[in-house]
């Protein structure tokens, strides 16, 4: 897959919708609202699960504040919504080229 900007795929405005489970997980992790944000409108698709449901899904990169971070987002092209579905901080034995891709 070649890697893309969220820009790439959303072409309209867009609002973010969080899962409870998400952002239970945020809280854990201590991964902020504004963070997620930022990875969602900034960061590259490093993976892209075109035949998840109800929606194709997205897992994005960034670093924010000298910390890697993933978010998995679904996306609603009919309603301009992209629900974050979790977010998380790489673990380093399980990801390799600066967080981008999964150790085989």
């Amino acid at each position: 897959m070649k890697r893309k900007a969220v820009s790439d795929i959303v072409k309209k405005p867009y609002s973010l919708v969080f899962r409870v489970h998400a952002l239970r997980q945020m809280f854990n992790r201590r991964i902020g609202e504004s963070d997620v944000e930022e990875v969602v409108r900034k960061g590259t698709i490093i993976e892209d699960y075109p035949d998840d449901t109800p929606y194709p899904s997205y897992l994005i990169y960034k670093v924010v504040h000298d910390r890697p971070l993933h978010v998995v987002g679904a996306y609603d092209k009919e309603e301009g919504v992209i629900i974050v579905v979790t977010a998380y901080e790489p673990e380093p034995d399980r990801w390799e080229d600066h967080y981008t891709r999964r150790t085989s």
